[in-house]
């Protein structure tokens, strides 16, 4: 099979061009489908899902430390997919991979990742996109994460959606042999542990970090955070749709009006 007939996959990440984990991915992806990496120049990690507006995006050429060639910006994660999508490469992807992010984005990480604002991005031009991240900040490998996103990137490939597919995978940090398996699973709830630092710059100014402990979650079955405990693979389905379809009713039932009457201009 010519590489012009091969599915285009396109790789991103929000760790930035130079992660560690953007070289393994791509290795076990080329197993699948030819591979274009377009990456942000620096880390975007917690970008969310960020749009440049207010200044020129630039995109060029580099190698990484393995040979592969690839192309890097200056733009967000959700960017650089934009970015190929409107022809920065020569051919549209058949999907997007994301990844492999250090650390975990389960539950309402979600509205934080870059990892994940890229496969949305995808998704909102109407390409499945696979967000996948790695539950440690100084993994021992990558290998089982890649691995696991090439069959599972080769799955979504090979069944011709019509609606793309937003997936959003979290690895445990363990050895492949290690691993139990794989669960699908919904969000799950993360406690958030943040802190406000203050300090003095040298002209006695205050400045601020956000800091605190790691965040935790509730590890309930049929989670992420309840998967990732037990030692399995999550794969959670996401929507794009936020509605809170629930409280409609309820809304519904305050009949609100417009323009005002007078007895409510008070």
């Amino acid at each position: 099979m010519s590489e012009n007939t091969k599915p285009l996959i396109l790789l991103t990440n929000d760790d930035g061009i130079y992660a560690p984990g953007l070289i393994p991915l791509a290795r076990a992806l080329e197993r699948v489908g030819q591979v274009i990496v377009i990456a942000p120049e620096h880390n975007w990690s917690a970008a969310g899902h960020s749009k440049t507006m207010h200044k020129p995006l630039r995109v060029w050429s580099i190698e990484l430390s393995d040979g592969t060639e690839a192309l890097a910006s200056n733009g967000s994660p959700s960017d650089c997919v934009a970015l190929a999508l409107l022809g920065i490469v020569e051919r549209p992807p058949q999907l997007v991979v994301s990844g492999i992010n250090l650390g975990a984005n389960v539950g309402t990480d979600l509205t934080y990742s870059g990892t994940v604002a890229a496969a949305m991005e995808a998704v909102i031009w109407g390409i499945s996109g696979i967000a996948v991240s790695l539950d440690s900040f100084t993994p021992n490998t990558y290998e089982a994460a890649a691995h696991f996103t090439a069959q599972l990137a080769q799955r979504v490939l090979a069944a011709g959606l019509e609606e793309p597919l937003l997936l959003n995978v979290n690895v445990p940090n363990l050895p492949e042999e290690e691993i139990k398996g794989v669960q699908i699973t919904r969000l799950g709830r993360r406690l958030y542990r943040d802190a406000l630092v203050k300090r003095l710059d040298p002209r006695g100014r205050p400045y601020y970090w956000i800091g605190g402990d790691p965040p935790e979650g509730i590890p309930e079955e049929g989670t992420d955070i309840g998967a990732l405990t037990e030692g399995y693979i999550s794969v959670t389905p996401i929507l794009l749709d936020l509605t809170d379809y629930a409280r409609l009713p309820l809304l519904a039932s305050w009949e609100l009006t417009f323009p005002l009457k007078e007895s409510n201009k008070t």
